[in-house]
């Protein structure tokens, strides 16, 4: 009978750590997705930054550049052979780099609320 008691207590036991594992896991797991989400909005600010930055340079630089220099081409090219693992460099990424500046730099116009 005490070899029964002690085989009851021991599985009792185990159960109980795996439960708490289990549990302690979902809650790990969590705050690791949690983590990476934070990281990936984080990463998207900057990025968000950094275009806005870009796309100002864009503007101010190419006022001066003449039409024809392949200004667009040019950065493109320097840019890509610079950081060549890095995607978002290509001719048409840039123009829509400015064009991203330029649309949000002129402010939001306030508009009238639709109203039900």
């Amino acid at each position: 009978m005490r070899i029964f008691a002690n085989y009851f207590s021991m599985n009792t036991q185990i159960e109980k750590t795996d439960r708490e594992y289990r549990q302690w896991l979902i809650e790990l797991k969590a705050k690791i997705r949690q983590s990476q989400i934070k990281a990936a909005v984080r990463v998207n600010e900057e990025l968000l930054r950094l275009y806005w930055s870009m796309g100002h340079d864009i503007v101010v630089r190419k006022i001066g550049a003449k039409w024809g220099s392949k200004f667009f081409e040019k950065l493109s090219k320097d840019l890509r052979s610079e950081f060549p693992y890095m995607k978002g460099f290509s001719t048409s990424n840039l123009y829509y780099i400015r064009q991203f500046y330029q649309f949000y730099s002129q402010g939001f116009q306030n508009f009238q609320q639709l109203a039900g």
